[in-house]
């Protein structure tokens, strides 16, 4: 099965051009629909108080962040409107806690994430977490739009994470001229052993090898040492693996690729 709809959250800022430009460039291949969704978040629910005096200060705060949201959707309009791709559609998802995006977030194939918030920064750092996390809906993180052919790679441990990212990826995969599994097996919690996967990979069209890993250092460094050599421009993995306490404490290589990869497109799965 091939993608058919892609998910871009916008905020209505200077990012969105990026996003969508990702988007596209994901879509295009499957002639898949670049959806976007302006994101926000209902005025009344960012000012919980009244003060004693009455409502007239809050009403005023209230009218100015909603003024503010009417301008981010117009800006989000226009940045969909010059996004030069026939399958577009647009969508205002409000609600608390994200859930009008957690909602639409739903029947897409590949959410994509502007850097920032994959790394706990900026508007959708707590969107990005509960649409991974929660929906387990498959993310792309990237500033720059991923050539269709070029090499990719697997970081595959074996875990349940992994596999899904492989399943999610396999259409782009079935694209790329070269495509490696990367194990580590020192790191991995479970039989990482990749002839089961090549065999998978096979089945679904997809041309790939594999290469293991062998060093004293942590697995996420590792893995983009290698695929930088390989010339990848793209990365598929499981996503926090660990329980998030684990995590918590100790980092984890998911963190370490979310930090460190600025150069490679990350396509995650939990």
């Amino acid at each position: 099965m091939d993608w058919t709809c892609i998910l871009a959250p916008l905020s209505g800022g200077g990012a969105d051009p990026r996003t969508l430009a990702v988007a596209k460039a994901l879509a295009e291949p499957f002639s898949a629909t670049v959806s976007a969704a302006y994101t926000s978040t209902p005025a009344s629910e960012l000012i919980p108080w009244v003060n004693e005096a009455g409502v007239s200060t809050t009403a005023m705060a209230i009218g100015e962040l909603e003024q503010a949201t009417r301008v981010g959707e117009a800006h989000a309009r226009t940045a969909l409107a010059r996004l030069d791709y026939r399958y577009k559609s647009f969508d205002n998802v409000t609600g608390d806690d994200w859930l009008g995006l957690r909602v639409a977030s739903r029947l897409a194939d590949v959410v994509v994430w502007p850097p920032r918030a994959a790394r706990s920064r900026g508007f959708f750092s707590h969107a990005f977490q509960q649409v991974l996390i929660d929906e387990q809906r498959p993310a792309l993180i990237a500033d720059r739009a991923p050539p269709p052919d070029a090499p990719a790679v697997i970081a595959w441990d074996g875990g349940r994470e992994a596999a899904r990212a492989v399943r999610r990826a396999t259409p782009w995969l079935r694209r790329s001229r070269q495509v490696t599994v990367l194990t580590v097996p020192y790191a991995a919690r479970e039989p990482c052993e990749a002839g089961r996967l090549l065999n998978y990979l096979a089945d679904c069209g997809v041309a790939a090898d594999a290469s293991t890993l062998h060093g004293r250092s942590p697995a996420g460094p590792l893995l983009l040492a290698e695929a930088r050599r390989l010339g990848a421009a793209m990365l598929v993995a499981g996503a926090f693996g660990h329980p998030r306490l684990q995590r918590f404490i100790f980092g984890g290589t998911t963190q370490t690729l979310l930090e460190d990869a600025s150069d490679l497109a990350l396509f995650l799965s939990h």
